[in-house]
């Protein structure tokens, strides 16, 4: 067997008309994720009566089973819930309008929350506490503390690994082809299946994830360098 360096070429350029759903599922998981991770991450930090046992709860379960098991349990179980509430109360709504690739969105936002949490979790914890008991001194509520003093740090510290998790959900994105959403990695399976050449589509399904990857870390270590400037008094 011989590799069709050729047909690397072919499979790369068919490969880019799956980036756009690979894009909406890795930017809605992680931005929808982010929002759940920190209000995961408060309810922990600030121990909210009641809620926080169920969002320790929440983290442990996610962390503790593989993303895969969590798009088949979103996939198989919400049509379940979502038919029978209609049935229940009378909607003329399913589950077949949901479009596939809201399942994948659903699933991975879910995901992305669980480990965000932890990382703006670790971020907030890295704030110094006697500047938010500075911040009460001159009046601060909460809010107005963790707004101005307490989250614009949190993140600043918890870049790098946000940037690690958003290259983690653009790889698990491929996922997706499970229950038929064409991205990148379903894209190439199905180039490969006209010839049998599933090798070379891989190659250029990697090539591309890796472009894709350097693109964001490039992103995110030009932002880190800003904030870092910033957070000296240089100019950003």
């Amino acid at each position: 067997m011989r590799l069709d360096f050729s047909f690397i070429g072919t499979a790369f350029l068919s490969l880019i008309q799956a980036i756009p759903n690979t894009l909406y599922i890795t930017v809605v998981s992680v931005a929808v994720g982010f929002l759940i991770g920190t209000a995961v991450a408060l309810i922990r930090t600030y121990r909210v009566p009641v809620l926080h046992p169920i969002a320790a709860g929440y983290v442990m379960f996610i962390r503790g089973t593989p993303m895969l098991m969590h798009l088949l349990l979103i996939y198989f179980g919400l049509p379940l819930l979502i038919d029978g509430a209609a049935d229940a109360l009378g909607f003329g709504f399913s589950s077949a309008n949901i479009p596939l690739i809201g399942f994948a969105y659903i699933s991975f936002s879910i995901t992305a929350g669980a480990y965000m949490s932890e990382v703006v979790r670790a971020g907030i914890t890295a704030v110094n506490r006697g500047q938010i008991e500075a911040a009460y001194s001159i009046g601060m509520t909460t809010v107005q503390a963790l707004r101005r003093i307490v989250m614009p740090q949190a993140l600043a510290v918890s870049l790098p690994n946000l940037s690690n998790n958003l290259i983690g959900m653009l790889h698990g994105s491929t996922l997706a082809f499970t229950v038929s959403v064409v991205e990148i990695n379903a894209q190439a399976q199905i180039v490969a299946a006209t010839n049998w050449k599933f090798l070379e589509a891989y190659i250029a399904a990697a090539i591309l994830f890796w472009g894709m990857t350097v693109l964001i870390e490039r992103g995110t270590g030009l932002l880190e360098r800003r904030i870092n400037n910033y957070n000296r008094g240089g100019v950003a």
